[in-house]
């Protein structure tokens, strides 16, 4: 089964950058969206054209704001969407499938802003998600994948000294709720299948940094233990534009 997950920075911007001929290349069971920035009605009619796939959205009260939505060649058993906190189910931010082995949860996670105005809820939403997760977990094993804001470690981003406890996603409150995650005994998937290599899955759009690929890696796919022994393969497809981030994937035998 191959998972891909793609920040697409706005679903009806990226139909117009050869959205169609990437997700016919990607060949994926699953593809889970982040910032679609649309309403549930824009994203369906945004998708309309594509055939084979049931879809899922889930879109913020803010219109143009946020947003997630899922497609999938294969019917989920159920769905579920946001966390059941009112302060954080506002923005469209997570939505779960339930298949026959695992749980798929994709989740944009709130950026800490420019001016790190979001910080603090940030903390709040880091441990309030992982709560959300590990009771998620009681009934089956997960696998997470989506924009998680963070760059965990120095090897995934160009220019860590000059950007540490300096620039959100690189905050040590944001790294310390990554690490919480991998305590929690989950998988980051590429590191996993990958310890040493370099790939980013965003870029600024200033200063060319993606064309000198200075950018960041802030997009996973993380899984349950218990499924280590199921993944075949992780991947960034950083040829792949049309947003300002690219997707990334996850290979799982079932």
């Amino acid at each position: 089964m191959r998972l891909v997950s793609w920040n697409v920075n706005g679903i009806r911007a990226v139909m117009k950058k050869n959205f169609l001929a990437s997700l016919e290349a990607m060949r994926c069971d699953v593809l889970c969206l982040q910032e679609t920035k649309a309403q549930d009605k824009q994203v369906a009619e945004a998708l309309a054209g594509i055939n084979g796939f049931h879809l899922y959205s889930n879109s913020a009260v803010k219109k143009g704001y946020s947003g997630t939505a899922v497609l999938t060649s294969r019917e989920p058993l159920s769905v579920r969407y946001d966390t059941g906190i009112e302060k954080h189910d506002q923005e469209g931010r997570v939505i779960a499938l339930e298949f026959a082995q695992f749980f798929l949860v994709t989740v944009y996670t709130p950026n800490s802003g420019s001016e790190l105005k979001r910080l603090a809820y940030r903390q709040t939403w880091d441990a309030d998600f992982l709560a959300y997760l590990k009771t998620l977990e009681k009934e089956k094993p997960l696998i997470v994948c989506g924009d998680l804001n963070v760059a965990h470690q120095p090897i995934d981003l160009a220019r860590p000294k000059a950007n540490y406890n300096k620039s959100a996603g690189y905050m040590q409150e944001e790294i310390d709720g990554m690490d919480q995650l991998i305590a929690a005994n989950f998988i980051d998937t590429f590191r996993y299948k990958y310890p040493d290599k370099i790939k980013y899955t965003w870029w600024s759009f200033r200063a060319g940094a993606r064309s000198r690929n200075v950018g960041w890696r802030i997009d996973y796919f993380l899984t349950s233990s218990g499924l280590a022994a199921q993944i075949k393969d992780a991947d960034i497809l950083n040829d792949v534009t049309g947003s300002d981030h690219c997707p990334v994937t996850l290979d799982v035998a079932l």
